[in-house]
């Protein structure tokens, strides 16, 4: 298979991750970071050696002090917009729901757990099932659990934000990833890929809503990884040319927007490997479809594409990552993918 992703990743493991990994932290964007430094802000950050570039930091727009933890990324050919930040601490709870009103984003992934190896990750800020409200009054904001599904390696919680100045009310999903162990990346990205398309079917994504908010403890290393597995699935659909996709040239602008994105070596290499299990339906569906019948219909040899909210609806080939029924109500740091749901879709709504 003469892709291009494939290529890079035999080529990175004949020289070493670590390598690899080194040469991409000199290249990276070291751009200005000042507001984090300054002295109101320093409590507001998880980690010292973690701040938001100055251009790309996300300004919380009520209240006297405008600085926030989180970093806006926005990759315009995939026409993606992401909000990572860092796993809130006690006293941000109530500036992070802030943000997520403000933004008018629809969904929030969560890609830690609150305790890892001994050792505060992020702080709860949504309810507990037995209490089911919280209220922020820092920041004017009550949170109400609305409902609750527990997966096999996720949990997802629809939310009722209202902001209590105004009364008004929106609906938000949090995707909780409970799949990544203590030490180093999954050991394979079935269940990873699987939550994506989770998190892609819910409508979160789409244009129509403000930007996809994704944290893990420094908003960093695990983020990194979620967002560069999304987007290269996604230009490989909608480029003519998935094998032109290249992981490094992505992941290198996505750096611009935010510092350190992808945080190991190890984390960078199970990208790498999810990106090429989650894109195999793609080029299974795209072979069938170089046939001499099936080239005259369009450059992909879809039988009927279709657009959904700007996306690209893969055709009936695309079996593991074709549409899927909407859902209505510091980090640390290979098997054949297949995706399977509890629940099975009903109709289509690639995202």
């Amino acid at each position: 298979m003469n892709l291009g992703v494939e290529a890079e990743f035999r080529e990175i493991e004949e020289k070493q991750w670590s390598v690899f990994f080194q040469e991409l932290d000199v290249i990276s964007n070291n751009l200005p970071f000042k507001h984090a430094k300054l002295p109101e802000n320093k409590g507001r950050n998880r980690y010292r050696e973690v701040s938001p570039f100055d251009h790309s930091r996300v300004r919380l727009q009520a209240g006297t002090n405008d600085y926030i933890n989180a970093s806006l990324v926005i990759i315009k050919e995939a026409r993606r917009k992401y909000i990572l930040t860092q796993g809130p601490l006690p006293s941000t709870c109530g500036h992070f729901w802030q943000m997520v009103w403000e933004q008018r984003s629809f969904g929030v992934v969560m890609l830690n757990r609150i305790i890892e190896l001994g050792s505060v990750k992020c702080t709860q800020y949504w309810p507990p099932s037995e209490i089911k409200e919280l209220e922020f009054r820092d920041t004017g904001f009550k949170l109400t659990l609305i409902k609750e599904d527990e997966k096999a390696n996720c949990i997802i919680r629809h939310l009722e934000l209202e902001n209590t100045k105004t009364q008004e009310a929106r609906h938000v999903i949090h995707f909780h990833y409970t799949a990544w162990p203590d030490f180093g990346p999954p050991e394979n990205p079935t269940s990873f890929l699987s939550f994506i398309l989770f998190v892609r079917v819910s409508g979160c994504l789409s244009e129509d809503k403000g930007p996809l908010v994704v944290h893990c403890s420094a908003g960093i290393g695990r983020s990194g990884v979620f967002c560069l597995v999304d987007t290269c699935l996604l230009l490989m659909t909608t480029r003519k040319d998935p094998y032109s996709v290249c992981v490094r040239d992505v992941l290198l602008e996505m750096r611009k927007y935010r510092m350190d994105l992808v945080q190991t070596p190890q984390q960078l290499r199970f990208a790498y490997v999810a990106i090429l299990e989650g894109v195999k339906p793609i080029l299974r569906s795209l072979a069938i479809q170089q046939s001499p019948v099936m080239r005259s219909l369009d450059p992909f040899g879809r039988m009927a594409p279709k657009w959904v909210h700007g996306h690209h609806v893969p055709f009936e080939g695309v079996s593991s990552w074709r549409s899927q029924e909407p859902m209505t109500d510091s980090d640390e740091e290979d098997a054949p993918f297949t995706f399977r749901t509890s629940s099975p879709p009903q109709s289509p709504h690639w995202l």
